[in-house]
């Protein structure tokens, strides 16, 4: 296995995807030979943080920092990432029996070749899923961009018009979506776990206006990721550039640029220290006093983020949990999360939980009226998360805890530890 080959394939099918697709298209391939030199690495990533979330970081549910025990954490990952193999496999078979269709031609292995490398961008953007609440904004940036691959390789892997290419891409999306929600209730229902995703986002129309060029509205949250690739590609030449020279600076220098745009930044970010984000902690705040504090910064799986939790009471028992997280490196996945301006809500007999944009700022709440407790939640600055969990009288009184944090000031410290390619 050439995990070199396996790297520049990942760098080239998301920062250059219009030239990688022809290639991708003519190179001889056997199905044996993409599980085992690309699929199997790549596939595992979702897995793999999942279960650093789930089993190890823990969730926060409405004041309480919920752990799947390990044993039971490894089976979901070993279940769930076996069954995503096989789903692949099951949509590259539907893929390739749909060519027809659209004016496509019938072929397996290149079907496969499309919807693995289209769905590398959700496989890396799923790491995100071990941040705080909106990792899972970034896994749908992430989702986005795959659809967006898929639908520029169709036409190279499948042969099909590229005027078909939109309705081909659309029922193959929705295929994957159902088998996708059929493994989940499956890993669900042996492990007896729920999970709920939910969100929503802006369309963006595709304009194809030649063989090559597809045209989106920059300003859509198409448009960013478009854009994102193309701060990748240029990255990309200044790595090949400085690789040539034999410069060992150079070499690093472009190397972290590379990584950046990876991440979707046009610049080299690193999160606040652990001691700079703590202070957002007040002593007292809303009539709560802060009774614990501890802060850390992390880089895990290339992904460096701060964290500053505190637990505020009011002496009679009550307590609530008010945390203050940096993004760091994902500032760019975070920056274009949000500019997809997802809005949800649902409403239940116990509550409601929604989530939505405010002054430029993505704000997230969820109450449950049975057990007295919610949490909120406010992206700062495209690139801070700000939460208050736990028991309260109402909503309000959470978003007087996260209010009672200087956000004006932590949004001032938004470019903070940035630095210009």
């Amino acid at each position: 296995m050439d995990f070199g080959k396996i790297i520049a394939r990942v760098k080239a099918i998301l920062s250059t995807p219009k030239t990688e697709w022809p290639v991708i298209a003519a190179e001889p391939a056997t199905t044996q030979g993409l599980y085992t030199g690309y699929i199997l690495i790549l596939a595992a990533l979702p897995a793999i943080a999942r279960f650093i979330k789930d089993s190890l970081l823990g969730s926060g549910v409405l004041g309480v920092t919920v752990r799947i025990p390990v044993g039971a954490g490894i089976g979901v990952m070993v279940l769930g990432y076996l069954l995503s193999l096989v789903v692949l496999y099951v949509l590259a078979l539907i893929v390739s029996a749909l060519a027809p269709s659209f004016g496509g031609q019938k072929d397996t292995v290149q079907a496969l070749k499309a919807v693995a490398y289209a769905w590398t961008a959700y496989w890396v953007a799923s790491i995100a899923v071990i941040l705080p609440w909106i990792g899972g904004l970034i896994c749908i940036a992430g989702l986005v961009y795959a659809i967006y691959l898929l639908f520029l390789g169709l036409p190279h892997t499948m042969k099909c018009p590229e005027e078909k290419a939109a309705g081909y891409t659309a029922v193959s999306v929705i295929i994957g979506v159902v088998l996708s929600l059929i493994v989940g209730a499956i890993v669900g229902a042996i492990f007896l776990s729920g999970i709920m995703v939910g969100g929503a986002m802006h369309t963006a129309t595709i304009t194809s206006s030649d063989g090559s060029t597809v045209t989106v509205d920059k300003d859509s949250a198409l448009g960013k990721l478009a854009a994102m690739g193309e701060r990748a590609d240029q990255a990309s030449k200044d790595l090949e550039a400085a690789q040539k020279s034999g410069d060992p600076n150079a070499q690093q220098a472009a190397m972290g640029k590379m990584m950046g745009a990876a991440m979707g930044n046009d610049s080299n970010v690193q999160s606040l220290s652990a001691d700079q984000v703590k202070t957002f902690l007040p002593d007292s705040v809303a009539g709560l006093k802060r009774e614990s504090l501890s802060a850390e910064r992390s880089n895990t799986m290339g992904v460096q983020i701060t964290t500053a939790r505190g637990q505020y009471g009011d002496g009679n028992g009550r307590n609530v949990d008010l945390e203050v997280g940096d993004t760091g490196s994902m500032k760019g996945m975070m920056a274009m999360a949000s500019a997809m301006a997802p809005e949800s809500e649902q409403q239940t007999d116990h509550g409601y939980q929604k989530t939505y944009t405010q002054n430029n700022r993505l704000i997230h709440e969820a109450w449950d009226n049975t057990s007295k407790s919610g949490e909120y939640g406010v992206v700062v600055g495209q690139r801070f998360s700000v939460k208050a969990s736990g028991p309260a009288d109402n909503i309000d009184q959470l978003k007087n805890l996260v209010n009672g944090v200087d956000l004006d000031k932590l949004e001032s410290l938004k470019n903070e530890g940035v630095s210009k390619h």
